[in-house]
């Protein structure tokens, strides 16, 4: 696109919206305004404005750069005799790495029909439908005989030695009228025995014009926890998810249906407030009324979280038997080229395994992500991003007596000396970690990454008796020992619509010990997605 034409559009733009501001400012002097909150919020709404322009106005440059890029190429291929790159401008690079910028990739296909500066969009005006597809697969090996679950307990982790489909991700976005938005994700992966699991992700409908700064999302949607539980695999700087993410929050992360409300509140920064309200049951919510664990390998051993089978759940019959979410997120400039965003979160409600009363589980959390980014960057290169996450979980286990499934000759947690079944007291135990991670795009499309994870959980009286469990010794709770992993990794972005990474993992497990894993993953996308967070 023309510089000169780019310039002129940013200051009709920009005009634009100052005639607009000083009309509402002009408005508040005369007493039609709303005082100093209307300004604040009509500055905040500028500031955001203007924002997005900037990222339109980039995504359309590199859209016109694939294009370009697909000329080169076809050209070269039909042996044309026109020098390449004459008269189609610069080459394109692979596009901007960090997958947390906004905008939609572009369609790469020579085809007439999908032109590659245009989404995959169904409709048209006030309603449409832009449609993507995220593919993303692994391979690799690793020396642990327990990598699906135990090894690798996230969900969407690779689950074995040779290949995992780790998703393949239909993604549909779009406007439903003038006052809603809507969005749904649809997954296909393959679990380690090589069975086909099929998922709907998120599915919600979103607000466009409530007041003061307000929005309501409803429907299926993952719950405002921290940076990762909110993203979806591809758009994580690792091949698998952190430890304290898929142990404490669960392979699959929070995300269930329900509804949410979030403020924007009016502040000269980035500052917003989420609640939301979800069920408290199934894969979406293992450390509530799932029973601390799902699917998969140490998540689904002999004994359940805390050695007492599911049978506390009460259902629900109030509004403390849901699971709660709160979340403030706040973000500024520290200078012109870095970034800082904070996060607190926490998510209350009942667990399988506790008693009644007050939220029997309850996780807080704290979060972290600082962003360089070079005053001489190009498409978003060099950069230097640190993200971290700090986790606690409390944990209320109930009193259980393991006497009837023994009378029902059913396997049941034993004293090892009298072989008498188990009587547990109740408690409430702890658990903790964190992990940090550092992201360093050193050049166009090449980024290096090293995460360091921890976990970990205080021992609980249940652990401490010699017990025995259909006659084998049981030690610490395996959802529950302490464990560290170094994670260095190398990823290559051909292109916006592509990636290559190669990761070594290098894990120490107490009472199990140490492993090595090796994965390459590869991914592309087609069509349109929707814009990632920040």
């Amino acid at each position: 696109m023309n510089p000169d034409l780019l310039d002129a559009m940013k200051k009709f733009f920009y005009t634009t919206l100052s005639a607009a501001f000083m009309t509402a400012v002009a408005a508040e002097e005369t007493g039609t305004a709303g005082g100093p909150d209307r300004i604040r919020l009509l500055e905040q709404r500028l500031q955001q404005l203007q924002g997005e322009f900037d990222r339109t106005l980039e995504e359309q440059r590199r859209q016109i750069e694939a294009l370009r890029s697909e000329l080169e190429h076809l050209r070269a291929r039909a042996g044309s005799a026109e020098p390449a790159g004459q008269g189609a401008g610069p080459a394109a690079g692979p596009g901007q790495a960090p997958r947390d910028s906004a905008g939609t990739p572009a369609v790469r296909s020579a085809s007439p029909a999908m032109s590659g500066v245009s989404p995959w969009r169904l409709g048209g005006a006030g309603a449409y439908v832009d449609v993507g597809l995220v593919g993303t697969f692994a391979a690799g090996t690793s020396t642990a005989d327990d990598i699906e679950g135990g090894l690798q307990p996230g969900g969407h982790d690779p689950n074995q030695r040779g290949f995992t489909v780790q998703g393949v991700e239909l993604n549909l976005t779009g406007s439903v009228d003038p006052y809603f938005s809507g969005s749904a994700n649809l997954l296909y992966s393959l679990d380690a025995s090589g069975e086909s699991r099929f998922e709907l992700e998120e599915a919600w409908l979103q607000t466009l014009q409530l007041p003061a700064g307000l929005q309501v999302r409803a429907g299926q949607f993952y719950a405002p926890f921290g940076r990762i539980n909110g993203r979806h695999p591809h758009q994580w700087g690792f091949v698998d998810s952190p430890l304290v993410i898929a142990r404490l929050l669960g392979p699959d992360g929070l995300r269930n249906p329900g509804a949410q409300l979030s403020w924007m509140m009016p502040t000269t920064f980035y500052s917003e407030l989420f609640l939301a309200v979800q069920d408290s049951q199934g894969d979406g919510a293992a450390p509530f009324r799932a029973g601390g664990h799902v699917h998969g390998g140490e998540e689904d051993g002999a004994l359940p979280m805390g050695f007492r089978p599911l049978e506390n759940d009460r259902g629900v019959s109030a509004l403390n038997d849901l699971m709660w979410t709160l979340r403030y997120a706040c973000s500024w400039d520290v200078t012109d080229q870095q970034t800082v965003l904070v996060g607190l979160s926490a998510a209350l409600g009942p667990n399988a395994s506790g008693a009644g009363g007050a939220p029997a589980t309850q996780i807080y959390g704290l979060d972290l992500y600082w962003k360089w980014k070079s005053p001489r960057a190009h498409a978003g290169f060099p950069f230097v991003s640190f993200q971290a996450e700090a986790l606690l979980r409390r944990y209320e286990l109930g009193a259980f007596d393991w006497t009837e499934h023994a009378e029902h000759d059913e396997p049941f947690l034993a004293d090892a000396a009298s072989g008498t079944p188990a009587v547990l007291s109740a408690e409430t135990v702890t658990d903790y970690g964190f992990y940090t991670e550092l992201l360093y795009g050193f050049r166009r499309g090449w980024v290096a990454g090293l995460r360091f994870d921890y976990v970990a959980g205080g021992e609980g009286d249940y652990e401490k008796g010699p017990w025995t469990f259909a006659g084998e010794p049981v030690g610490r709770d395996l959802l529950r020992r302490e464990r560290w992993r170094i994670t260095p990794n190398l990823t290559w972005y051909p292109s916006e619509y592509s990636k290559l990474r190669l990761q070594y993992n290098y894990d120490r497990r107490a009472d199990v010990g140490e492993d090595h894993s090796v994965w390459l993953q590869v991914e592309l996308s087609l069509g349109a997605h929707a814009a990632h967070q920040f």
